[in-house]
């Protein structure tokens, strides 16, 4: 069944192959939970006034009451040049990656 998904997502080495998308990882203000945003670079920026292109994605995480707001600047060739998070900070793939690893370990209680 593992390789019915692959081959329909083209996941390669377990991972999902995704050529629309780009991935931010966003964790809110005061939580402990990480976030994985996708932004579809054909669907989800905005073309602004300076020609370039805008995305702005409402992060709201599961287990945290508090929701950041993930700003993003692309120039004309849609290649991010700028990003920003309100109420919360950009974190690498790496500490989302260990995130859930924590996550789905058994609890040492």
């Amino acid at each position: 069944m593992a390789n019915f998904f692959k081959k329909l997502f083209g996941g390669q080495n377990g991972r999902v192959h995704d050529r629309a998308g780009m991935y931010f990882y966003v964790q809110p203000k005061r939580c402990k939970e990480i976030i994985r945003v996708r932004v579809n670079m054909n669907n989800d920026l905005s073309l602004d006034d300076d020609g370039g292109y805008f995305c702005r994605k409402v992060v709201t995480a599961v287990r945290c009451p508090f929701q950041a707001e993930l700003h993003l600047w692309f120039d004309r060739n849609r290649n991010l040049i700028n990003s920003e998070v309100i109420n919360g900070q950009l974190v690498s793939e790496v500490d989302y990656e260990a995130y859930i690893t924590a996550q789905n370990s058994p609890s040492d209680n």
